[in-house]
């Protein structure tokens, strides 16, 4: 679909922030079937020539950014911005090799994903899984990721966000456009259900906790035991927590409240949000303020965890790895690293795993659906109690799914 044909039909709805477009509950697969596991992401340019383009597209999205006006009027805006802006983030880009790393890693995770389903679930059950790609802002797109689905002959469908925590800029721009298609019959209505968040998923977490321990052991000796630790998340503008209720400050901070947990809360954290874009207010503090305030009270050593990015692109690569380190290392931090991101790590392909299984049941497998990933079908999460981290703006919209047996509430979705 046209980006400007999207801005035509496109209309905000709750469903932007609490789900909804497509059902939660398991979907049965019984032998013969193909399962499609879509892979949602945000996609990234793949060479300097694509930066204009991609970031066409994103400017273009009224899921991701709001504009007053839209037509022919944010067609030519985005044109411009993208234009203006493209020539600057090019420079970025080039420092981290030309294009952005995003896509390749994606391709990674799919292969891993599919490889596991089939072997640890799908074979037994003579249900086959295949996993696709639908970058948002890049190819493959959602229509090509269709096509190849039909070729395959899918007939059942999982959609599968590399978002952990929910966000209507993230999660809820993906699913509101493959609705949207559905909607104007440009690609087949599958039975299709929908991952809505896995922001404290054990393994999820777990995979989070090895990359910071990998990170340490980069650290002086001498240093390890005062390095603060600062998760840092992709920043979204204020009004959307404020106004639009969406729960993704909520989940950074219920992610990290559990990999703290996870590590007996082992050294100092904080929580920080980056990658500003114009001048309405965000979630704060920013990454670089942060950064100052620790400098500020003598702390010489950091460790940068990027949170809710799962894979290495340029938010990771270039603004943590070389902008926001030069001005650590400005600021007098020392010792200043950045965890890699999961990628392919085998405990965040298990998470994955788990989470599309909590979304399908396999005929003539008990075990196959909620119990086999530990999941819930979105109608158990941690209490309030249970999570202490919270930012000083919260208002307490939601809280992580749990993704365990114990500690849970049984609540209606928000």
């Amino acid at each position: 679909m046209e980006a400007r044909t999207f801005l035509k039909h496109y209309r905000y709805d709750e469903r932007m922030v609490k789900g909804g477009y497509f059902s939660s509950e398991p979907i049965l697969a019984e032998a013969g079937d193909t399962v499609g596991v879509v892979l949602f992401n945000l996609g990234g340019p793949d060479a300097v020539a694509d930066i204009e383009p991609f970031l066409y597209n994103l400017f273009m999205d009224p899921a991701i950014i709001d504009l007053p006006f839209g037509g022919i009027l944010r067609h030519w805006l985005a044109k411009f911005i993208s234009s203006r802006r493209a020539k600057r983030v090019s420079l970025d880009y080039e420092q981290i090799g030309g294009g952005s790393p995003i896509n390749s890693l994606t391709r990674e995770q799919s292969v891993a994903l599919e490889r596991r389903l089939n072997t640890e679930f799908g074979e037994a059950a003579g249900v086959r899984f295949r996993t696709y790609i639908a970058m948002r802002y890049w190819h493959p797109t959602t229509e090509e990721a269709v096509e190849q689905m039909v070729e395959d002959e899918v007939n059942k469908v999982i959609l599968l966000p590399l978002y952990p925590q929910y966000s209507k800029t993230t999660t809820g721009a993906s699913q509101v456009y493959w609705w949207m298609l559905q909607k104007h019959n440009e690609i087949p209505a599958w039975p299709t259900r929908s991952v809505y968040e896995y922001a404290a998923h054990p393994k999820f977490v777990q995979a989070i906790s090895e990359r910071i321990d990998e990170a340490l052991a980069r650290f002086p000796a001498s240093a390890r035991s005062k390095v603060q630790l600062v998760f840092s998340a992709h920043g979204t503008p204020l009004y959307e927590m404020k106004k639009r209720r969406d729960p993704y400050c909520c989940l950074i901070h219920a992610t990290v409240d559990r990999v703290m947990r996870y590590r007996k809360h082992d050294l100092d954290f904080h929580i920080s949000f980056q990658s500003k874009v114009g001048p309405a207010e965000w979630l704060t503090p920013s990454t670089p303020d942060k950064l100052k305030d620790l400098a500020g009270k003598n702390h010489k050593a950091v460790l940068i965890i990027p949170v809710a990015f799962v894979t290495d692109h340029i938010e990771t690569a270039y603004e943590l790895n070389i902008e926001i380190r030069q001005e650590a290392m400005s600021l007098g931090i020392e010792h200043y690293e950045v965890t890699t991101g999961l990628n392919s790590h085998p405990l965040f392909i298990e998470a994955l795993a788990a989470v599309t299984l909590s979304k399908v049941t396999l005929s003539g497998r008990e075990d196959s659906a909620l119990s086999a990933s530990a999941g819930d079908n979105s109608t158990l999460k941690f209490s309030k109690k249970d999570r202490s981290c919270r930012c000083e703006q919260c208002e307490e919209i939601t809280e992580a799914l749990c993704w365990e047996s114990t500690r849970v509430e049984t609540i209606k979705p928000d």
